[in-house]
């Protein structure tokens, strides 16, 4: 299994994160992306990544986007010349929120699309965050995107609509966790089993979300096990065929 979205660099990992990534190798997860989510988080990810084997992302989420630095271009570019020979395998978490609005929308708005301008112009995969802010979202995906896109909307929480628009218009793939297991998930259960095996990828987001029959915990990429079982259930096939074809997915996304 391939984790595409987790923050291994959390404070929360640092009583057990050799061991939590031991129970992670356990369970069959083969590859996990660390995701940054400010410079300074970037960073950590990063020297995660060197020192357990991960592959990692860098980027400015929408909560911290009224902290992101007014040349964020050349702060990226600083970041990746601190360690050329292994840079980051995608740009993100980027995006927008509008459900907490840490930052205000239009810095928002701008800082994302400063960075998926960054990323387009270097053909690197993209890891969105999007709640509350599909239409605004999916503008400037129109705007700026038209050319080709390649990502993947993380912790996906829309219904079938949603879903048909990012996968049909943008060839996005969509990141499945642990909310896909929650009661309250139909419409994500929905979503998933109109676009398929073929448009989706596996995720944890650790260490939150942790799914089924795990809620409540501290999520960690073991527990993507779970989220399998329940997307084979959904879909009528087999666990190994959801890690066969999500995996697929992801290293055709990342590489």
């Amino acid at each position: 299994m391939f984790d595409t979205h987790a923050h291994i660099h959390d404070a929360a990992f640092d009583d057990d994160r050799d061991a939590m990534l031991r129970r992670a190798a356990a369970a069959g997860v083969r590859r996990i992306l660390t995701i940054g989510t400010d410079l300074a988080s970037s960073r950590a990810a990063r020297d995660a990544a060197h020192r357990y084997g991960l592959e990692y992302a860098i980027g400015v989420h929408p909560h911290e986007a009224k902290h992101a630095p007014q040349d964020l271009d050349r702060a990226l570019d600083a970041l990746i010349a601190e360690d050329p020979g292994a840079p980051p395998t995608a740009l993100g978490e980027m995006g927008l929120d509008y459900y907490y609005d840490h930052s205000a929308r239009d810095q928002q708005r701008l800082v994302l699309t400063a960075q998926l301008r960054y990323a387009l112009a270097r053909g690197t995969p993209v890891v969105f965050h999007q709640r509350d802010a599909f239409d605004d979202f999916v503008g400037i995906l129109r705007e700026e995107a038209a050319g080709g896109l390649r990502g993947v909307v993380h912790c996906f929480t829309g219904g079938p609509d949603e879903a048909t628009t990012l996968v049909r218009d943008f060839g996005l793939y969509l990141g499945i966790g642990g909310v896909m297991t929650f009661k309250s998930a139909q419409p994500v259960r929905d979503a998933a089993a109109l676009v398929g095996l073929d448009h989706l990828i596996l995720e944890t987001d650790s260490p939150y979300l942790a799914p089924v029959p795990h809620r409540g915990q501290r999520n960690e990429p073991a527990f993507m096990a779970a989220t399998a079982a329940a997307l084979a259930q959904l879909l009528g096939t087999t666990v190994d065929d959801v890690v066969a074809r999500t995996t697929a997915n992801a290293t055709a996304l990342f590489g």
